[in-house]
């Protein structure tokens, strides 16, 4: 237990496959040791997750959801029990609405379901995390670093999902809050935010997004990947980024930037 106490411990929510998983395999191959957040029951989802083992990680896994505070809660209990501490909160997990539904048809239903899980489950568990953080000695030149991963839709309109990109600007402001509140505390708060990634949430409307690419909305004209997404995470994670809170960078392949 004290060789596990003396390496850094990082939780990635929605864990389980896509970005997520590729968060945890980086961040596993950096040296940290894992927590692995999904709503799927282990056995559901080994067939990706063996690549950690694979890979020679260690790693835990913690079945619930977030907009559950029960579950959050047990998140963080269940980590500092396994792994005695708590140094890398990755808030990764995140939903799109079930249905795309113009603006003016978006319900309520869809939109607290999404709400509650992309800002309000983020927005507490990263109160938990954080707290937890401060309770313990410091490893290395940082008390602990908490990414966000948000999307591009904090700030790109799509009106067939308006819930999703209210949601993204809320954990853009939760970014904000955190990285403002922490500083002081030595716990640096990130953000990333992937593009058009390449991951079953955007499997469903992949025609749109390759004719996009082709027509060169993107000025790095391919789909990003996982991993793109993954290194990112990890470098904010790291110590290169030791003056720096509160900011966001785009993993979106320039799509970001405006074109006349």
């Amino acid at each position: 237990m004290e060789e596990t106490r003396m390496k850094k411990t990082a939780i990635v929510t929605g864990a389980s496959r896509g970005i997520g998983l590729a968060i945890a395999k980086k961040l596993g191959m950096d040296g940290c040791q894992i927590t692995v957040f999904a709503t799927r029951p282990k056995e559901a989802c080994m067939d990706h997750l063996r690549c950690l083992d694979e890979a020679g990680i260690t790693w835990h896994y913690v079945q619930g959801s977030l907009d559950c505070r029960e579950d959050r809660e047990r998140l963080v209990e269940e980590t500092v029990r396994r792994f005695g501490r708590l140094d890398i909160l990755v808030n990764n997990a995140g939903v799109a609405p079930s249905v795309r539904a113009d603006l003016l048809e978006m319900t309520e239903e869809s939109y607290d379901r999404v709400m509650g899980i992309n800002a309000k489950g983020t927005l507490f568990l990263t109160q938990l995390a954080a707290r937890q953080m401060l309770k313990q000695d410091v490893i290395g030149k940082k008390r602990g670093t908490i990414v966000n991963v948000g999307s591009c839709s904090a700030e790109v309109s799509s009106v067939s999902r308006g819930e999703y990109c209210i949601s993204k600007s809320a954990v853009s402001m939760i970014t904000t809050l955190f990285a403002d509140r922490l500083a002081g505390e030595g716990i640096l708060v990130h953000e990333v935010r992937p593009g058009v990634i390449r991951t079953d949430m955007t499997s469903t409307v992949q025609g749109k997004y390759d004719a996009l690419i082709e027509n060169g909305a993107f000025p790095i004209r391919r789909w990003g990947t996982p991993e793109d997404v993954a290194d990112a995470v990890a470098a904010f994670c790291s110590d290169a980024f030791l003056y720096t809170t509160g900011n966001y960078i785009d993993v979106d392949g320039g799509f970001h930037i405006k074109r006349l």
